[in-house]
């Protein structure tokens, strides 16, 4: 299995793999609609693809062969911060291939890349429901920076 920066040819089959962990969350009562987004998604991970902030696990050449994937970036706005942070905004394993260490490698390698843009924390969401999630990122040392609360309104 290699972690690789794919081409633009392979952005059909990454916002398809989007599409898959966005429906995938609504297990966990997740907001985010898969087909609805899926133009944005495409353009949002076109220009992190050409900036270098994406990234694969594959077995081969071809599209077919990626088994998941992350995205990050640089954290921006317009507010001034006391630290830089990464931000990564989707990490993603077919089913059939978790267990195998893909989403470690692909957290570690996402994690790498930011470092080496020298920021002082990184940073991801899992939801809160997600407990496989939540445990996963722990043993990476990721824990509860800020909590998100909502309510249904009646």
């Amino acid at each position: 299995m290699d972690i690789v920066t794919p081409d633009t040819g392979e952005i059909d089959k990454i916002v398809d793999l989007w599409a898959e962990l966005a429906e995938s969350q609504r297990q966990y009562d997740a907001h985010i609609l898969s087909e609805e987004n899926r133009t944005g998604v495409r353009e949002t991970l076109v220009h992190q693809l050409v900036a270098g902030q994406v990234i694969v696990a594959r077995d081969g050449p071809n599209p077919a062969d990626i088994h998941g994937f992350a995205s990050f970036r640089i954290e921006s706005g317009s507010f001034e911060r006391a630290v830089s942070r990464g931000i990564i905004d989707n990490l993603y394993v077919v089913p059939k291939r978790r267990s195998e260490g893909i989403g470690s490698a692909l957290l570690e390698a996402a994690e790498s890349r930011l470092e080496n843009h020298d920021v002082d924390r990184i940073a991801l969401e899992v939801l809160a429901a997600n407990e496989a999630g939540r445990r996963f990122y722990q043993r990476y040392g990721y824990e509860p920076h800020r909590l998100e609360l909502e309510k249904p309104v009646e």
